[in-house]
């Protein structure tokens, strides 16, 4: 049997979790549901928006993590709100997102896409957090592999870096893709890419970063556990 590729595999975890949460009734008309960014979250957008064309499920009221998120739902019919909408109340019935590193107790690393501000205020607003990965985003301990960026205040990169590296971290501004200068996120600010060569402690580091004057947000995410779906090449998805 041929081995799944990334790209099968993240496909796999982000259908397979959906089509569970249905099944299971954890997704059922008329929630309100966040929905996350990225190359793994996609996937789980477009099935949602599978059972609503077919009438499985019915006024969804999704709150988006990104402009890439908002401009999928636009483009796939399911309604977009913001957490501050009366209807909503700042608070979700669910929140479906993908991750860059899935530690043994399902603690994570996000902000690949740098969405990670959004994505944490969903995240930490949800009664029921689920992720999904493909196995390569399994590891062993946070941070040492993937870089933990940090969300910004451009004016105070200086010293947010000189902090970051009095904590043990090699720090690199990110810097954009066919276009001069950092990475800008949705918020209009920019990241920090922080790796470190021993492991830390995440929950520990999550808010020791977070007080730093300067920084809006790390993206280390350790305060609302997710149900992880982590799909395997061999075709199987581990559900911890």
């Amino acid at each position: 049997m041929q081995e799944l590729s990334q790209n099968e595999q993240k496909k796999l975890a982000a259908t397979t979790a959906v089509d569970t949460l249905v099944t299971d009734g954890k997704i059922f008309s008329g929630m309100k549901i966040g929905l996350g960014t990225g190359s793994t979250a996609m996937p789980a957008v477009e099935r949602l928006s599978e059972y609503i064309r077919d009438g499985r499920i019915k006024n969804i009221k999704a709150v988006v993590t990104s402009f890439q998120t908002a401009n999928a739902c636009q483009d796939l019919g399911i309604p977009v709100y913001s957490i501050n909408d009366r209807i909503i109340g700042g608070h979700l019935d669910l929140s479906i997102d993908g991750a860059d590193e899935i530690d043994p107790g399902s603690n994570l690393i996000k902000g690949g896409g740098a969405a990670l501000l959004r994505e944490k205020v969903v995240a930490y607003n949800s009664d029921c957090f689920i992720i999904v990965a493909d196995s390569s985003k399994s590891v062993p301990t946070l941070g040492t592999g993937f870089p933990l960026p940090v969300e910004i205040i451009g004016e105070a990169r200086i010293p947010v870096i000189t902090a970051l590296e009095k904590l043990g971290a090699l720090c690199s501004l990110r810097e954009a893709v066919r276009k001069c200068g950092p990475v800008i996120t949705d918020n209009g600010n920019q990241i920090l890419d922080c790796l470190w060569q021993i492991p830390v402690n995440p929950a520990e580091m999550e808010n020791t970063i977070n007080v730093i004057p300067g920084v809006v947000e790390v993206g280390f995410f350790t305060k609302n556990h997710p149900v992880v779906f982590i799909a395997k090449p061999d075709g199987a998805v581990e559900q911890r």
